[in-house]
């Protein structure tokens, strides 16, 4: 696999995604909303009240972090379903398919596509949210709660994995489907676990304070994202692309 023909459909696709006002939104909105949101949650909702303790509060606080996986499975939908369905739409996505690169040098390029705008949006987001909380909540802790390896393994190593799984996943629904709507859809079937996971974490039913329970869910998702990527590679064909997408 050339990884420099991949760069080059990753470069054409950052142009035109700069183009699309909903793809913006996705990635700079979003993730600024959820950043600034919470802490201001946290702080007239939480600690203005004074119905949570420091001890609660600390238990509280990363499943605030873990968010960001949810937001790693809605990112790249939007930037993934539109660069497959959305192209073919337009009618870009044929000179692309006729060219004489592989099945999987467009992949990886798509891949690439996806995998950098949604990590910059999610580690900008992450670092924002970190310094607005402490702010927050010093005065209730006596201390700075992030950045800590919690934080760490959710942004740079679950974060990733998800952002991974996200992308394959879109591949797969939008390699099946002709109408970028429904692929956005069913593309963000894949939020759901990690929302229940969340709602988890909140209610203290799942410990996402635990480093453990953090590196464990990162593993599943690992061993997922392997099995996708052979399952993505089986279903996309540029030949039936080509002849059933009219």
């Amino acid at each position: 696999m050339r990884i420099s023909k991949s760069w080059i459909i990753a470069l054409k696709d950052f142009k035109v995604f700069r183009r699309k006002k909903y793809i913006i939104y996705s990635i700079v909105v979003i993730p600024l909303m959820v950043s600034i949101l919470f802490p201001v949650v946290i702080e007239y909702a939480v600690i203005k009240s004074g119905g949570v303790p420091a001890a609660e509060l600390a238990t509280l606080l990363p499943a605030f972090t873990f968010f960001y996986i949810i937001l790693a499975g809605v990112i790249p939908t939007t930037i993934a379903s539109y660069s497959l369905v959305g192209e073919k739409v337009e009618k870009s996505l044929e000179p692309l398919l006729a060219t004489p690169t592989t099945d999987g040098e467009i992949l990886f390029g798509k891949g690439i596509a996806a995998f950098i705008p949604a990590m910059g949006a999610i580690l900008a987001g992450g670092t924002i949210l970190m310094i607005l909380m402490d702010r927050v909540t010093y005065g209730a802790l006596g201390y700075d709660f992030f950045p800590n390896w919690n934080a760490a393994i959710v942004l740079f190593l679950t974060v990733p994995l998800a952002v991974i799984l996200s992308v394959e996943w879109n591949v797969i629904v939008s390699s099946r489907v002709s109408d970028i709507r429904v692929a956005q859809q069913v593309g963000l079937l894949l939020v759901l676990p990690f929302g229940g996971i969340y709602v988890g974490g909140e209610l203290d039913i799942v410990a996402l304070s635990s480093a453990s329970t953090l590196l464990t869910i990162a593993g599943i998702i690992a061993v997922i994202d392997l099995i996708l990527l052979y399952v993505a590679k089986a279903t996309f064909r540029r030949e039936e692309i080509l002849t059933r997408w009219k």
